[in-house]
């Protein structure tokens, strides 16, 4: 695999000019946050969000290399395809990755190990993502969340103001007109900024589809045992425990979001090419986020977790 910057080849003139405004907006809100903040970052998950942000990132600065780090918060339980595709990344663009761990988090007795059979390190993150942000002295955290993909990321703003503590206050956000950006903050307050907050899912596949860009080889279908939980297709692995009344199967699945294991359910789906997705994903009828068990627990479940210091 190689890192490559292709010129449009294929689009209608229509399509083309859409993804380039989007792109070029894109860019500006990266290059913004680099000129307000000292200490930017870019939350990375591998997901094809933080994957596409990370190539915007490249264009915003290229031909020099990205001048602030990625960070990942590990929770232990991430599929292997991720921390692949994760390292050769970084190896290719030779940026800075900074990695936060849960499993330290539970050492050290800042969080508490979820028990039981539907348990998940998905909200312990977020102690760990603050302890990063604050041992960092991270100003400005950069993510791949887009307005489209839950109804409690459709209330972010671009340039979304955190506290003291890391929590995200819906009511108390600053207005942003004509693109102009406030990032004036006091000490131990930070911003989590959304560079392609207004991309939609189609948009992503289909700039990934004209830009040739690298994905995890989770996001094509494969085949794969997993078991039928909750309305999710979950993937079997050591971090799951399997229920007397649940039946593990091989199935020829795809996921359409990357997350923990424990939680990110797949689809059934023979796309193995990115035009069979973009065909699929423009013929489904659920969001993408649909599968997730963390966004099943309650009906604010997103919006809580917002509000403790969550992505």
């Amino acid at each position: 695999m190689s890192i490559v910057y292709p010129k449009y080849n294929y689009m209608n003139n229509y399509l083309l000019k859409h993804l380039k405004e989007l792109e070029s907006e894109s860019i500006y809100i990266i290059r913004e946050v680099f000129a307000q903040f000292d200490n930017p970052a870019i939350l990375f998950s591998g997901g094809k969000d933080s994957i596409v942000l990370t190539h915007l990132a490249i264009k915003a600065f290229w031909p020099a290399k990205i001048p602030f780090p990625l960070v990942h918060i590990d929770t232990g339980h991430n599929f292997p395809e991720t921390i692949t595709y994760r390292d050769w990344m970084i190896n290719q663009i030779g940026a800075k990755l900074i990695v936060g761990y849960v499993q330290n988090s539970i050492d050290t007795g800042r969080t508490k190990e979820e028990t039981g059979s539907n348990a998940s390190r998905n909200a312990l993150q977020t102690i760990t993502l603050l302890d990063t942000i604050s041992e960092h002295q991270l100003d400005a955290c950069m993510g791949g969340a887009r307005r489209d993909e839950e109804k409690a990321r459709a209330k972010e703003r671009v340039f979304s103001h955190r506290d003291e503590f890391g929590q995200w206050n819906p009511k108390n956000q600053r207005p942003e007109l004509w693109n102009l950006f406030n990032g004036k903050k006091l000490v131990g307050e930070h911003f989590r900024v959304f560079p392609i907050s207004n991309w939609t899912e189609m948009d992503i596949w289909q700039y990934i589809l004209a830009e040739k860009i690298e994905i995890p080889s989770l996001y094509f279908s494969h085949k794969r045992e997993v078991i039928h939980r909750n309305g999710s297709i979950l993937a079997t692995s050591p971090y799951i425990t399997v229920r007397n009344d649940e039946t593990v199967t091989k199935k020829t699945v795809r996921y359409r979001t990357c997350g923990d294991m424990t939680i990110t359910g797949a689809i059934e789906s023979t796309a193995s090419t990115v035009e069979e997705i973009i065909n699929e994903v423009a013929a489904s009828r659920i969001t993408e986020r649909g599968s997730r068990e963390d966004d099943k627990r309650s009906e604010t479940s997103m919006e809580d977790r917002k509000k403790q210091g969550y992505f």
